[in-house]
């Protein structure tokens, strides 16, 4: 009996703040996790996880501008898509969105949930294509997601975009991605982008030079040899490695039981941001996983606090 109440204490407090809406939190707290990995597959095998609609209709009062040509490469030429209010006027800040997927699969739409919700608040979002370890290796992806920075801050005046308010975000390898535009500018192939004024670490690795990272399959291919031929190589990738005291202001969500990712890569980037005096808001959601966004508690927490760090160091000209 004392077994079986243990296994359901956590279900009813998930129910218990699942049932508090956001908007009547000025500050929410984290959504309870899980005990351990076996159980969060359990409960998600049950269904007992509610999880977001990953490919929402675009609302009537959204306009997306899709498929803009922003780099040709041997592969493929590489697009982006960028989604504003119809209503839109003036200049805004605009939000780009970076995939993930191991840097191996994965496509410009896969944040579709985020792009329209912080449109509808009035920001331009944007997303865009890269080329996947499949096709070219490193410094390939970065240089490709650097370019089309580089693009948007170029051309996004005739889009409504005000290029001095530009914030990077992704999630996993989209988040490495992000984190390299922000903190080195040593991949602008296209021209410079100068700094962005904030990243979003959505789970993304920072230390490609650890245990975790050279049994990582994913990462072999994506650099395109083993970390043996060639460490510096592997070091060159690692956004750990050009963090300076004048970078932008990160904000990081990360789950305690990210079998993906471990938690420790996150716990490296607080101790180093912090060192350093750069602003880094730490998100360590205890008990929740790897694409923990997918399911509608943490999303909502995340986008609360995404919300609050945008105004934060992106603010509208009437704020």
């Amino acid at each position: 009996m004392i077994k079986i109440i243990k296994i359901f204490i956590p279900f009813l407090l998930f129910a218990l703040i699942s049932c508090v809406n956001n908007d009547e939190l000025k500050d929410p707290i984290p959504p309870v996790g899980y005990f351990n990995y076996t159980l969060l597959e359990w409960s998600a095998g049950l269904g007992f996880i509610d999880l977001i609609n990953r490919a929402p209709e675009i609302p009537p009062s959204i306009e997306v501008i899709s498929d803009i040509p922003f780099k040709e490469t041997s592969s493929r030429p590489l697009k982006l898509d960028i989604f504003r209010k119809k209503d839109h006027y003036g200049f805004v800040p605009t939000l780009i969105f970076i995939h993930g997927g191991s840097w191996k699969y994965g496509e410009k739409e896969d944040y579709l949930f985020y792009l329209i919700e912080f449109a509808k608040k009035g920001y331009v979002t944007a997303t865009l294509s890269y080329r996947l370890s499949s096709e070219a290796k490193f410094p390939a992806a970065v240089e490709d997601v650097t370019c089309g920075v580089q693009w948007i801050k170029q051309n996004g005046g005739d889009y409504g975009i005000d290029t001095n308010k530009v914030v990077v975000i992704g999630g996993s390898a989209g988040a490495h991605l992000a984190m390299m535009i922000g903190y080195t500018n040593a991949y602008e192939t296209c021209g410079s982008i100068g700094k962005v004024q904030g990243i979003v670490n959505i789970y993304g690795p920072v230390d490609l030079t650890t245990d975790f990272a050279l049994s990582n399959s994913a990462l072999t291919e994506f650099i395109g040899i083993d970390y043996a031929q060639n460490p510096t190589l592997f070091q060159d990738a690692s956004p750990l490695s050009y963090i300076s005291g004048d970078d932008p202001p990160t904000i990081t969500f990360h789950g305690t039981i990210d079998k993906i990712v471990p938690i420790s890569q996150a716990d490296t980037l607080d101790q180093r941001l912090k060192r350093l005096g750069v602003s880094h808001e730490y998100h360590r959601l205890k008990g929740w996983p790897h694409t923990m966004d997918l399911a509608v508690p943490v999303n909502e927490y995340m986008q609360f606090y995404m919300a609050k760090f945008f105004e934060k160091v992106v603010p509208f000209n009437n704020e």
